[in-house]
């Protein structure tokens, strides 16, 4: 199986790259995403260690149960042969109706077929009000007309 766009990367491939993996996570479908990983992916997220799309799978499904209404923005912040850094923000809320709003960094690897082998992320989040939510677009996609990280402030 392959998942263009392949490495090694130029600025244009990493930036696709990075939109192809927010548009897959803001589709909120487990099996979907976890098909954009090698079947022996290692991740780090947070303090979870996972090995395996499957385990990529099982936490993205345990993931999304807890986290309603999630919208992310994922950007570019370097690129080089098989690796790319993105920093990202989402927003999402709890099932007590409390927003949240997290800002991480991922740094990737990808294997010769474009499937990311390696993800590791640092995340910090905080609650939010309601009204101080930046990412208003229906669930699904971000709209392209819709400001990115830089354009926000973030």
């Amino acid at each position: 199986m392959s998942r263009p766009p392949l490495p090694p990367f130029t600025a244009a491939t990493a930036a696709e790259k990075v939109r192809l993996a927010e548009d897959g996570w803001n589709s909120r479908d487990p099996a979907r995403v976890a098909l954009a990983y090698t079947e022996d992916t290692q991740w780090r997220n947070r303090a979870e260690f996972l090995r395996g799309r499957a385990a990529a799978e099982a936490f993205l499904t345990r993931k999304w149960a807890r986290e309603l209404d999630y919208r992310l923005i994922k950007e570019l912040w370097t690129h080089a042969g098989n690796r790319i850094a993105v920093r990202f923000a989402y927003e999402y809320r709890d099932d007590s109706g409390q927003w949240f709003r997290a800002y991480g960094n991922e740094n990737w690897e990808f294997d010769e077929h474009g499937l990311m082998q390696r993800r590791i992320a640092s995340i910090n989040e905080h609650p939010i009000r309601a009204e101080d939510r930046q990412f208003h677009w229906p669930l699904g996609r971000r709209p392209d007309n819709h400001p990115g990280l830089s354009a926000l402030g973030f």
